[in-house]
Order: structure tokens, then C-alpha cells, then sequence
């Protein structure tokens, strides 16, 4: 990717744009379950307005650009590649959601990397949920270059 993610995706929300507001929960005691399906949106929504920032192209063939890189397996890969650069928060986060016990898994992944993926969309829900859009952006950017730099091992 030439162009910086920065330059792709708007600011997705600033901290004044919080979604939870003042009267809502705290969203530290929200479900892993419930931080990843919102996580597994919102990591979509980036990974798809990049795909779609690369140029006009075929409903099918943006479809394929973006399976590769929000499927489970590709997610898993991606968060060994950038959870040294995590917080402790952001750490504890994922692994509050790697350690849920869903009912049900990807297609075409192991339970490990399903587990590690759904860790990994936590942690987009958590940052999405708190305001953190800047800190989302820059996780992205660093998922996609390690995914790039080091490809899946199948």
C-alpha cells in the first residue's frame, strides 16, 4: 500500500464522538463477545474502505481482497504480528477475548486462530467503543504491514 491509512479512512470517531456515553456502562465490563462483534464491524469497515480506496473494481473481486485480510486465520496472524507494540490494557483486553468460550467458529480456521481472531476484534470493539479512532488506524496500519511483510504460513 502506497498511501498511508491516515489518508484512506476519515477519523472513525474522536473521543468526543464516544458512542457509550457518560450514563452508559463502563465498557470494561461489556462481554469479550459483545466488544468483538462490534470490533469484527468495525475492523471490516476499515479493511473495506481501504480495499475500495485502491480503485473501482468488481463486486467479486473486492469481496476477494477483503476475505483474505478480515478472515480469521489472516486476523490471527496479524495480531502475533503487532501484540508487542499493545498496551497493557490493550493487551489484557485481547486476551479477554481470546480466552471467551464461543459456541461456534470460523469456517476454514482452527480454534486457535478463530480464538485469536475473536481477541483481535475485542480489541477493535474496546477501542472503537472508547473513542480511541486514532489508535485504531494505527493498529491497522500495522496489522496490514506485518501481513504484507510476512505472509501467512498455511
Amino acid at each position: 500500500m502506497d498511501e498511508s491509512i491516515k489518508d484512506c479512512i476519515p477519523e472513525m470517531m474522536s473521543q468526543e464522538q464516544r458512542l457509550v456515553g457518560e450514563d452508559s456502562p463502563d465498557v470494561r465490563t461489556y462481554s469479550p463477545l459483545t466488544l468483538a462483534f462490534i470490533g469484527d464491524a468495525v475492523f471490516s469497515l476499515y479493511i473495506r474502505t481501504i480495499v475500495v480506496g485502491q480503485g473501482n473494481m468488481a463486486p467479486g473481486r473486492l469481496h476477494e481482497r477483503c476475505s483474505e485480510l478480515v478472515k480469521a486465520s489472516a486476523q490471527s496472524h496479524m495480531i502475533h504480528g503487532i501484540f508487542d507494540t499493545l498496551t497493557d490494557e490493550e493487551k489484557s483486553v485481547y486476551r479477554r477475548g481470546r480466552n471467551v468460550q464461543a459456541g461456534s467458529r470460523a469456517k476454514n480456521a482452527t480454534m486457535s486462530e478463530y480464538r485469536h481472531a475473536t481477541g483481535l476484534e475485542a480489541l477493535f470493539g474496546h477501542l472503537y467503543l472508547t473513542g480511541q479512532g486514532e489508535r485504531m488506524t494505527e493498529l491497522v496500519e500495522k496489522c496490514l504491514a506485518y501481513h504484507s511483510a510476512e505472509p501467512e504460513r498455511e
